[in-house]
């Protein structure tokens, strides 16, 4: 199995690390959850990582590989403690294990030691030389502080509302969009073109300088690409776009997400010879988690890629798996509502999966 599709650290070091420090228990979304949600609210757990985990890695290895290209960064006792892609802001990083649960929807839970960060810049050979690099590696490796995975996970249902300084809410239990008034026979249950901005309740300018008002009948809710936009943009730190068009910062749509915005393709998007049809991959061995994956799943939108998430990474059962907000499950899930979040069998999802960007 290929280095982005196992735990980074070896399972000797991680049973050494849970040994020394036992576990800690991280309630992120659910501290002040109601007595009356019981088992159903998602939860996150995480193993404290020893203060000198850090400090005890003595130097670095750069190590160069392909299929993407990439370096993977080794500790002087040879485990991987990064996986830095060309022309990728996204980092892997190694820390402390954690365990992504959610009752409610599926009995899977995804457990890893993988901590996906946005660098500064994109990787590029030789940045590791680099004074940027340098300082951010340093404040990165063995951070908690919540990477794009935690993130993600704080959209769920049963999550906890959370407000900046500023009162607006910015994390909690989010829906998918209003209910359609024209009903659900032959038209979607819920409206979509919900962005992130209509869940936050507040005027957004984007990077092509485009400003834009929240939809109230839409607060906290966002589609597809909406949610992938609040996950990487608004709380990562993404440039964002208000519209399908290449340029500096992430489209609107998930169609514009896979054929006109940045990232390195991990899982190219092909067609059948002679046609516009597109095909689901041969292998998903190149995914690492917190790469976007892109589905044809709504047989009206034709070729047309029409669903968005991102890649968590293994469950407890082995299989690879998936986060979206999706109309069925009426917000976030990486649980089975709506079809299984599985991307190996031959469920909705991983029929109609597509291609995967890493951004």
């Amino acid at each position: 199995m290929p280095v982005t599709r196992k735990s980074l650290l070896s399972g000797g070091l991680a049973v050494a690390l849970l040994a020394a420090s036992g576990y800690l228990t991280v309630q992120l979304r659910d501290r002040d959850r109601p007595s009356d949600q019981g088992g159903g609210a998602p939860l996150i757990t995480t193993a404290a990582a020893p203060s000198t985990a850090r400090d005890a890695v003595a130097e670095y290895r750069y190590e160069r590989l392909s299929g993407p290209d990439r370096t993977v960064v080794r500790d002087a006792r040879g485990g991987v403690v990064a996986t830095l892609t060309d022309s990728a802001r996204t980092a892997v990083l190694a820390g402390p294990s954690r365990t992504f649960a959610e009752p409610g929807t599926t009995t899977a839970t995804v457990v890893t030691d993988t901590w996906v960060r946005l660098m500064p810049q994109p990787w590029r050979p030789g940045a590791e030389q680099e004074g940027w690099f340098r300082t951010w590696f340093q404040q990165s490796l063995g951070s908690t502080a919540d990477d794009v995975l935690a993130v993600a996970t704080q959209y769920l249902a049963g999550t906890a509302p959370e407000k900046d300084a500023k009162g607006v809410r910015f994390k909690g239990d989010a829906s998918f969009g209003p209910l359609n008034p024209n009903g659900s026979v032959g038209n979607d249950l819920r409206l979509e073109q919900t962005d992130f901005l209509d869940y936050l309740g507040v005027p957004y300018t984007f990077a092509d300088k485009v400003a834009k008002q929240p939809d109230k009948a839409r607060y906290g809710a966002f589609d597809c690409s909406g949610y992938v936009r609040m996950v990487y943009g608004y709380r990562s730190g993404y440039p964002l776009l208000s519209k399908d068009v290449a340029g500096p910062g992430l489209p609107r749509s998930a169609n514009g997400l896979a054929r006109v915005g940045p990232g390195v393709p991990v899982l190219p998007l092909t067609t059948a010879p002679g046609s516009d049809t597109t095909l689901r991959p041969a292998s998903i061995d190149p995914l690492q988690p917190g790469d976007l994956v892109f589905f044809e799943i709504d047989a009206r939108t034709g070729a047309r890629l029409d669903h968005t998430g991102i890649y968590l990474g293994l469950d407890t059962d082995g299989h690879p798996r998936y986060i979206s907000s999706r109309e069925e499950a009426d917000g976030p899930t990486f649980g089975d509502k709506g079809g299984t979040a599985r991307l190996d069998d031959n469920g909705l999802y991983a029929k109609g999966l597509r291609s995967a960007k890493r951004l």
